[in-house]
């Protein structure tokens, strides 16, 4: 049997001019995520991530921790989708009286990113919902079957892969999957790590988020 690890990256700089770019509390989860690893056992036969400079970031952190060194395989499957986008063709709501501005960013996100799963407003976006989650299956169906049996993999990605991966896994049908990535999407834990076996019985998601490496100072979302 083999397995998968996906681990979302640290956090990043939300609010920050350049988001893409791990916080210190970003680059210290990293850090205790790959000394937890290490603390297990886990040695992965390969390390892969997304484009994004917060996945490399991330990966460097968990070797670091780990006490590893490898390359790190590159591959634009496990990409996050393009939040600014997806936010920037939905108008802004305005604040309600006595709403945060935090809980106002997050009433726009969920109902900019409603609109992008809704598959109504495709030619709005360089890359539809449907294809995002086309792009994540295809990265996870290469990398599954890649693997020997036995083998360990450790991808470095976003929540928006992580949680369609799992919603895939878990669901019948697309209306559902889309839902559930809904649900799963905005509880990813900043490092949280999710595990997909492969075997006899296929491809079997066995745990989601799993975040116990962290301490209570270190469990961010954003």
């Amino acid at each position: 049997m083999s397995r998968i690890l996906l681990v979302r990256h640290g956090q990043a700089s939300f609010g920050a001019a350049d988001y893409d770019n791990l916080s210190d509390t970003g680059h210290e989860q990293s850090r205790v995520l790959g000394a937890a690893l290490a603390a297990r056992g886990i040695v992965p036969d390969v390390v892969v991530a997304g484009e994004m400079r917060r996945h490399h970031q991330t990966a460097a952190g968990v070797l670091e921790g780990a006490g590893l060194q490898g390359a790190v395989e590159v591959d634009p499957g496990w990409n996050e989708f393009d939040h600014l986008q997806v936010l920037a063709v939905h108008d802004q709501p305005s604040t309600a009286e006595g709403e945060s501005e935090k809980a106002a960013f997050q009433r726009w996100f969920e109902e900019a990113t409603l609109r992008w799963t809704s598959g109504e407003h495709d030619d709005a976006y360089d890359e539809s919902f449907a294809a995002f989650a086309s792009r994540v299956q295809a990265a996870l169906a290469d990398l599954a079957a890649s693997l020997p049996r036995g083998g360990t993999a450790l991808v470095l990605t976003s929540g928006g892969p992580v949680a369609w991966v799992c919603a895939s896994l878990l669901a019948d049908d697309a209306p559902a999957r889309t839902g559930l990535w809904m649900r799963l999407n905005p509880v990813s834990v900043n490092t949280g790590t999710s595990t997909v076996v492969r075997g006899s019985r296929g491809t079997t998601l066995v745990a989601f988020n799993a975040h116990d490496h962290l301490s209570p100072d270190l469990l961010t979302y954003r």
